[in-house]
């Protein structure tokens, strides 16, 4: 699984997410090549991306949002709701 990061101010870029996939196909044909974008955002705030690729080209296929908390901000129930999660 490709990852690319970008800060606050950078462009997420489709052509080396199109080199990712092809070197993914490439490398290794039996499996499905899921690439990940994250652009840290303002605030502590981090959204990932899951891209494919589709007959219009490269498309996000699903975001989300997460804000960066100090460990202590969790509490225990929330840790362990997180344990529990599937990956």
């Amino acid at each position: 699984m490709p990852v690319q990061a970008k800060g606050a101010k950078e462009r997420i870029g489709i052509v080396q997410i199109e080199q990712d996939l092809a070197v993914c196909a490439v490398k290794f044909p039996a499996l499905v090549c899921r690439p990940i974008a994250a652009q840290f955002m303002a605030d502590d705030l981090i959204a990932l991306f899951e891209l494919e690729q589709t007959d219009e080209g490269v498309r996000v296929s699903s975001e989300r949002h997460y804000r960066l908390v100090p460990p202590d901000a969790l509490s225990p129930e929330e840790l362990a709701t997180y344990r529990r999660r599937s990956p």
